[in-house]
């Protein structure tokens, strides 16, 4: 537990006032007799606690040294408590709450007329409300009434609102005028990324000005009750009295029936170090360096207190020595923000304006960061630190009415009783452990950086207010039509009937022409190159080359490329692509340029190199990589070289190292032409044009390669299980294959492709991974598996990716697998295959009716020596399916036994360490 904040400290070290105990006033007392509905709860050296039955706890502190009492509520709310648009709310609150109640609605002049000191004050965990008054037996009644009506009964009224908003409204821009405090506050936006902690006590200004009544209000009966409140009396009062009043005031009070919200917000762990600037007019620069710490109740507390004592005091800190006696720096300053979650301790440095703050901000971090490390906390440090500490605790218990305001921070934390255990435990911290604590929190990472810099001329960018959508279209007349397309039925009959198909020797087109709204047009293009021989450890050549394609020709430079493409209204890569009708001619004329006439410009090569080196490293601990890229690593079967060779991440990193520029050029000169392929244009166009212009763009340009296809081929390969340790990794992936000889025109493979569907295939929430992963277990947001399906080779894949939390991975695997054993024990439902088989149809029936997907489907076509008619009669061999013959084709082609899987994870939070 550590300290209050300096600012308490600071003002009771002027208040020291002698303490006689209870008992020094005719010895031993009776023990008194307590009201109906009270009960004690425990006592520490004379201070007694109590609660009453709807919830109040209420703290006794009986001192006659002195003829004044304290009457303190603490309630366990602050600004941490707070919503959206509702920042500064809580210490709204506290102005209105001194404005009246039903019993009291003139609080004000009776303060006044006896004399009472009153003040409120908003802190992150807590506010509290003290009257401090001259005692006698009629001003406790008169206190302790006032407080338990404010307590329920508080007006929060709209008037008092309007006319208290000046006053708060100064407040926040006294807080604005202050470097210091503007410092706190962009210190704690940028401390925290979640937690309220992030937000200071005072607010934004504009939810200080607009917030709603009716939100007060709410707030006000949400955390006002005696069930979230500690009420406080210290001073000279007669105990039995006074507790009987408080039973007859605060007692009355019901005991509330709402729940208080739960708070569940943590705020990660920092990973790197941030800094900040704020640039105003001012007199002096502030260097300031912030670090999260644990909550007050944490073990490192009372260390990381001494750490900071040891720091930053004056004139003995190791701050105050290397800056202020050296010269750098006219002051330093430290504090401690001690909170029920994790806080902050905060250093800092003045500067005279005009002198350098690099040298400063250097030197703070190292006597900060690690400065223990080099120089351990000494015997002396500590010493003179606990003997600090000790007299502060002394002097807050010789002031009965200071003590019982200070009080409101150890309340905050948890319980008053945290006073008593702090101080008992500076006898027990070692040096040792301030350096450990030093250690573990003030490092780079958790590092905040702010500096304060004068300037007389800020540059500001003031952001204006936006008129509303009603005032921008109060005078807009839009026209009446648009430009509609044509009511196109997209049959496997009517694509078919309306495609016109051409062949230019090896070049097959596909020309679909229909009318659409804004004239659209998709292109999806594939040439083709090259043989086994000819592509053989050209890896990366091949995909550089074409990378380079528009980064120059003769005639253009990457820039002009860039303009002319959002000029064609180019949408999308050289080879799939929209654009529209009156565009299309021009864009196919570029992409032919761009294929025949490519300079490859060193610069942009060696760029170009650059960034794919990066991405590629990048992704060197990426779960979701690392897992796929070990699977088709396991999966492969053919030697280095191969076209079909799969190079794993650090080999593709290692080649593109050693790809040369002469290499790609080399590439472009021997395989490149647009002689062979398959072109297919759907959209807004016309045909005959069209046609003519592919005729003249692409046949004549012939690659220099012989052309033989390379396709992959069914090859057994032994199943095994893969762990990946990818260390510090918040998610984790899992992923299993199985290869599977069939061909997506064999007669199971319309059966296998509905099975896949229920097991994990669909794209919506439902299918048996995801009921089960997900919806179930809660252990998965994405979880699916996928079948695709070979058309020349019969060769399948079948497979199945989980994303997961670490600790998740070995559940979801055998999650995964109970899934699949239970299908093919089980099979699939009647009800599950027609669900199926209907939203097949419709989503293949949607993909019909989607310009580049037709566009897209005809180029496979093309290629393949098919039309539509093989996806009408897939789709009609789909419609005809049985439960089955869908069961019959999961079994026959899944088996548990058969599939290889991967599990890239941080090891140990998957196990749980």
């Amino acid at each position: 537990m550590n300290r209050w904040m300096n600012a308490v400290i600071c003002l009771l070290s002027w208040l020291l006032l002698s303490f006689v105990p209870p008992t020094a006033y005719g010895g031993q007392p009776a023990p008194m007799k307590l009201p109906a509905g009270v009960k004690k709860l425990s006592t520490v050296e004379g201070i007694s606690e109590y609660q009453l039955a709807n919830g109040l706890h209420f703290i006794l502190f009986p001192d006659a040294a002195k003829a004044t009492a304290t009457v303190n509520v603490t309630y366990l709310v602050g600004s941490r408590n707070e919503n959206y648009g509702e920042t500064g709310m809580a210490h709204l609150l506290e102005h209105l709450m001194f404005k009246g109640s039903t019993n009291f609605p003139d609080p004000t002049r009776e303060f006044k007329a006896r004399g009472f000191q009153i003040n409120g004050t908003t802190w992150l965990d807590r506010t509290n409300y003290y009257l401090t008054f001259a005692a006698s037996g009629d001003n406790m009644q008169w206190a302790l009434a006032w407080s338990a009506d404010a307590m329920v009964n508080s007006f929060v009224a709209r008037k008092d609102l309007d006319s208290e908003m000046t006053v708060v409204r100064n407040e926040f821009e006294m807080g604005e005028s202050d470097p210091a405090s503007v410092m706190l506050k962009r210190m704690q936006s940028m401390l925290f990324d979640w937690h309220n902690y992030g937000k200071n006590t005072i607010g934004a200004r504009s939810d200080i000005e607009n917030v709603r009544i009716e939100n007060l209000r709410a707030f006000y009966r949400m955390y006002y009750q005696p069930d979230n409140a500690v009420l406080t009396v210290a001073g000279k009062f007669d105990e039995q009295k006074t507790m009987a009043w408080i039973a007859a005031t605060f007692g009355k009070l019901p005991k509330p029936t709402r729940a208080l919200p739960a708070y569940w917000t943590v705020e990660p762990t920092a990973d790197g170090e941030r800094q900040f600037a704020v640039r105003r007019k001012g007199e002096v620069q502030i260097v300031t360096l912030a670090y999260r710490t644990p909550s007050g109740l944490h073990a490192d507390s009372d260390a990381i207190s001494m750490a900071v004592d040891i720091l930053g005091d004056t004139p003995n800190g190791r701050l105050y020595k290397e800056l202020v006696q050296t010269g750098l720096a006219a002051q330093v300053f430290s504090y401690t923000v001690d909170t029920r979650e994790p806080g902050f301790v905060v250093f800092g440095a003045t500067v005279n304006k005009g002198q350098s703050i690099e040298p400063v901000r250097d030197r703070m971090i190292a006597v900060i960061e690690g400065g223990f490390a080099r120089q351990a906390a000494t015997a002396t440090e500590l010493g003179r630190s606990i003997e600090q500490e000790r007299t502060a605790h002394e002097r807050a218990l010789a002031d009965p009415e200071a003590f019982a305001v200070m009080l409101s921070e150890y309340i905050a934390l948890g319980d008053w009783r945290l006073f008593f255990y702090s101080r008992d435990q500076l006898e027990r911290i070692t040096t040792a452990q301030i350096d450990a604590a030093a250690g573990k929190y003030f490092v780079r990472d958790n590092r905040v950086l702010g500096t304060f810099i004068p300037e007389d001329s800020p540059q500001r960018a003031v952001v204006p207010q936006a008129p509303s959508a009603a005032q921008l279209l109060a005078n807009f007349r839009p026209q009446e039509k648009g430009d509609a397309g044509e009511a196109f039925e997209a049959s496997h009959e009517n694509i078919s009937k309306r495609t016109r198909l051409a062949t230019f020797g090896d070049l097959k087109i596909a020309l679909l022409p229909k009318a659409n709204r804004g004239r659209t047009v998709n292109v999806a293009i594939s040439f083709r190159w090259g043989d086994e021989s000819s592509l053989a450890h050209r890896d990366l050549a091949g995909p550089l080359a074409i990378a380079m394609l528009a980064r120059g020709t003769s005639q253009l430079t990457r820039q002009q490329i860039a303009d002319e493409m959002i000029r064609l209204k180019i949408r999308g890569s050289l080879t799939h692509f929209e654009t529209n009708r009156d565009k299309l001619p021009e864009a196919l004329r570029l992409l032919a340029q761009l294929l025949k006439d490519a300079t490859f410009p060193v610069a942009e090569f060696e760029e170009l190199k650059r960034e794919q080196l990066t991405a590629l490293q990048s992704q060197l601990d990426n779960p979701e990589v690392l897992s796929g890229d070990a699977l088709l690593s396991h999966f492969n079967t053919y030697p280095p070289g191969d076209p079909r060779y799969h190079a794993s991440l650090t080999e593709r990193i290692d080649q593109l190292r050693r790809t040369t520029l002469a290499d790609v050029v080399r590439y472009h000169r021997e395989l490149i032409g647009t002689a062979r392929g398959e072109i297919a244009i759907v959209g807004d166009f016309d045909a005959q044009a069209i046609e003519e212009e592919l005729r003249q763009l692409f046949p004549g340009y012939v690659s220099k390669s012989s052309y033989g296809r390379v396709d992959r081929e069914f090859r057994s390969v032994v199943p095994q299980r893969i762990v990946i340790d990818t260390p510090e990794k918040e998610n984790a992936f899992l992923r299993a294959r199985v290869d599977l000889m069939l061909r997506d025109d064999d007669a199971d493979a319309a059966a296998l492709y509905v099975a896949n569907d229920i097991f994990g295939g669909h794209s919506g929430l439902s299918s048996r991974l995801t009921d089960r992963l997900r919806q179930k277990d809660g252990l998965s947001y994405s979880v699916g598996s996928t079948l695709s399906m070979g058309s020349r080779q019969r060769l399948s894949t079948w497979s199945v990716t989980a994303m997961v939390a670490p600790q998740n991975a070995t559940r979801a695997e055998q999650a995964i697998l109970e899934e699949l054993r239970r299908a093919l024990r089980d099979g699939f439902t009647a009800r599950e295959v027609a669900e199926a088989k209907k939203g097949i149809l419709e989503s293949r029936a949607l993909s019909r009716s989607q310009d580049n997907s037709v566009a897209s489907r005809w180029m496979t076509y093309l290629d393949l020596g098919r039309d539509w008619r093989f996806s009408e009669d897939f789709e009609a061999r789909v419609a005809a399916l049985t439960p089955e013959q869908v069961d019959a084709a999961f079994r026959k082609y899944i088996n548990p036994d058969q599939l290889s899987l991967v599990i890239a994870a941080d090891s140990k939070k998957e196990a749980g360490k």
